[in-house]
C-alpha cells in the first residue's frame, strides 16, 4: 500500500507551495509525476517551474514539450493530465481535481487542494474516504500562517 498525503492549501497558492515539495522529492532522488486537471493548468505550471525562483529551476518536462529524441523516462518530474507514469515515478501529485490512477505502485501519493474552493474540499473528502477504504496509510497536512505544513491527522 502507498502512503497517501493530503495537503490543504490555505495560505499559499499551488504555484508557491508545490516547488518546495518537489525539491524535497528530488533531494530523496525520487522521480515525480504531477497530474493536473487541465492542459491549461499543466502548461502554466510548466512555465512556472522554470522560473519560480531567481536562483533555481526544477528540471522537468510536460506532455508535448519534449523533442522526439528525448526520453521521457529520464525526466525527474513529469507534468501530465493523464494517468500515465512514463518516467517510472515513485511519487504522484494530484492537483486541480485530477482523477488518480491506481496508486498502489507509488511510494507516496499526494493530493493538493485549495481550501478556499468548496468543490475542491468536497472532492478531497471523497478521495480521503476512497483511499482509506482501499487500505492506504493516510495523513492530512494543513498550511500554517507562514505557509509551512502541520500534520493534523
Amino acid at each position: 500500500m502507498s502512503e497517501i498525503l493530503f495537503y490543504h492549501l490555505s495560505e499559499h497558492t499551488l504555484e508557491r507551495a508545490l516547488p518546495g515539495l518537489l525539491e524535497k522529492c528530488l533531494e530523496r532522488e525520487w522521480k515525480v509525476v504531477v497530474q493536473l486537471g487541465s492542459e491549461k493548468r499543466r502548461d502554466s505550471l510548466d512555465t512556472h517551474l522554470w522560473a519560480y525562483r531567481d536562483d533555481s529551476f526544477l528540471p522537468h518536462a510536460a506532455e508535448g514539450s519534449l523533442p522526439k529524441d528525448d526520453d521521457v523516462a529520464d525526466q525527474p518530474i513529469w507534468l501530465t493530465t493523464a494517468a500515465d507514469n512514463p518516467n517510472q515515478a515513485n511519487v504522484r501529485f494530484m492537483v486541480d481535481g485530477a482523477e488518480p490512477p491506481d496508486l498502489s505502485s507509488y511510494t507516496r501519493a499526494i493530493y493538493m487542494f485549495d481550501g478556499h474552493d468548496n468543490d475542491a474540499v468536497a472532492q478531497a473528502r471523497l478521495r480521503w474516504k476512497a483511499e482509506k477504504q482501499a487500505g492506504h496509510q493516510i495523513t492530512y497536512w494543513q498550511q500554517n500562517i507562514n505557509g509551512g505544513w502541520e500534520k493534523k491527522a
